[in-house]
């Protein structure tokens, strides 16, 4: 089979990347091109993304690409999810909100008062999550003056190419995807104040979304399709985590946790409700049955705010190394405590919760850390066991936490299950998978495309210790 070629952008909330994809007879494989920063900014109004740097990276990085790789044949795109752009005659309106800000309590306010969250969870399957897409429409007074509202790869996928829709798994994370059809729940919008012009047309992964703009062509250099891809990165991920069995489990793990199993149908039980879990659009319809943990946004702030107190970088995988000494039981806290939410002075933050329990040492304190979030992976995995009535037999754990040993040990230990680490690039890959697919130059089958990850990308095994 003659070797193909793809672009992956692959976007997260502290950092993107632009990479090529090859796939190939028994090839699966990721060059990096470019990695760029990404996080919050402070504005007059609130918090928001500095998206026109991003837009930027993803460009000059796409350009990269293209001089290194000039068989590439089309781009992907994914990012976080529920986070937008509004548009009036092709133009941005303004920066992107970042779903911290503070307006979303705001935003929860007035919809649960017009449509109790019992009703939402029947109608949109979705878990509470303040920050859900259509809390923030709520209190976006911009609405009014937008002819067209996009997720953040549906937006760039725009810039790219001039064709506005979006992609129905990334959409799912909005609140206003109709559970039970997969299409827009418009009057669910009308409900809420949501101009339901703003919504775009639906496009399944898979689709070509458009070619690029011939500006773009020639500073990219080359007149490349855009493919709808899993644009949501979890759903992405999901499809590259090559699941053992039907009762795997799996955890995409980087800022957040995403813990669950994949479905078939949804399971909306009021059980299901109260537990929190969400059913999100995977790829080929399947049902990413999953709840939000908070994953190594808890790490990484505290180390941000220890080299912020020391004026010098600190070498995470040495501090977790020596961490995974420590010898006694840890000290947990409640990983998903609301107080967490927010940046700034995290570790002052968890030691409130862990009072005259906090660890004094930053080696004891890092450990606390992980194990409270391995604790809350386990416990999630638990509850979804018992809600779908199905015996979880295995967890894989993909994305950038896979590369933290400490966390996957402490995983298995707790879920007194096997812990399979690997891909840390599960997202990319499954962008880069359906692309493939796309241009038909990988298998039609989603399990096929899981086994030649599995072929090209053993994980790391991780046994529960007695």
């Amino acid at each position: 089979m003659t070797t193909r070629a793809v672009a992956a952008v692959d976007l997260g909330a502290t950092s993107g990347r632009v990479m090529i994809g090859r796939i190939g007879d028994g090839l699966l494989d990721l060059e990096l091109v470019s990695r760029f920063p990404n996080g919050p900014v402070q504005r007059e109004d609130g918090l928001h993304w500095d998206f026109s740097a991003l837009y930027e990276h993803v460009v000059a990085g796409l350009a990269e690409a293209v001089r290194r790789e000039p068989g590439i044949e089309s781009i992907g795109i994914d990012s976080w999810a529920v986070d937008y752009g509004l548009l009036r005659d092709g133009m941005l309106l303004a920066e992107p909100f970042h779903y911290r800000d503070a307006r979303n309590d705001r935003g929860v306010s007035e919809v649960h008062d017009i449509v109790p969250f019992a009703e939402l969870y029947r109608r949109n399957g979705l878990q509470f999550l303040p920050f859900n897409t259509l809390y923030q429409y709520r209190v976006d007074g911009r609405t009014a003056d937008a002819d067209t509202a996009l997720l953040i790869p549906d937006l760039i996928a725009f810039l790219l190419t001039g064709t506005a829709v979006a992609e129905r798994t990334n959409a799912s994370t909005t609140g206003l995807l109709a559970v039970d059809t997969g299409e827009w729940d418009e009057e669910l919008a009308e409900r809420l104040g949501i101009p339901t012009g703003i919504l775009p047309p639906l496009v399944d992964p898979g689709t070509v979304v458009g070619t690029l703009r011939p500006e773009l062509a020639r500073r990219i250099g080359a007149q490349l399709k855009v493919v709808a891809v899993g644009s949501h990165d979890t759903a992405s991920a999901v499809v590259a985590t090559p699941l053992s069995t039907k009762d795997s489990a799996y955890i995409s793990c980087g800022t957040w946790g995403l813990v669950g199993i994949e479905l078939r149908e949804p399971l909306l039980t009021d059980a299901a409700r109260e537990a929190n879990f969400t059913h999100e659009l995977g790829v080929d319809g399947r049902w990413r049955f999953l709840h939000n943990v908070t994953g190594l946004w808890l790490l990484s702030e505290t180390v941000r705010a220890w080299e912020t107190e020391d004026g010098a970088p600190i070498d995470l995988p040495s501090l977790l190394d020596a961490a995974a000494s420590v010898p006694g039981e840890a000290p947990l806290f409640d990983a998903n405590d609301p107080s967490l939410s927010a940046p700034g002075d995290m570790p002052a933050r968890i030691a409130a919760l862990l009072g005259a329990g906090a660890p004094l040492d930053r080696l004891s304190f890092a450990r606390s850390i992980v194990e409270s979030i391995a604790a809350a992976f386990a416990n999630a995995i638990e509850t979804a066991s018992v809600l779908s009535d199905r015996r979880v037999d295995s967890i894989h754990l993909v994305g950038g936490g896979s590369l933290n040993r400490l966390l996957c040990q402490a995983t298995a230990d707790r879920a007194e299950l096997p812990v399979l680490a690997g891909p840390v690039e599960a997202t990319a890959l499954g962008n880069v998978l359906v692309q493939a697919r796309a241009l038909g130059a990988a298998p039609s089958a989603l399990e096929d495309l899981r086994a030649l990850v599995a072929r090209t990308h053993e994980p790391v095994r991780f046994d529960p210790r007695t």
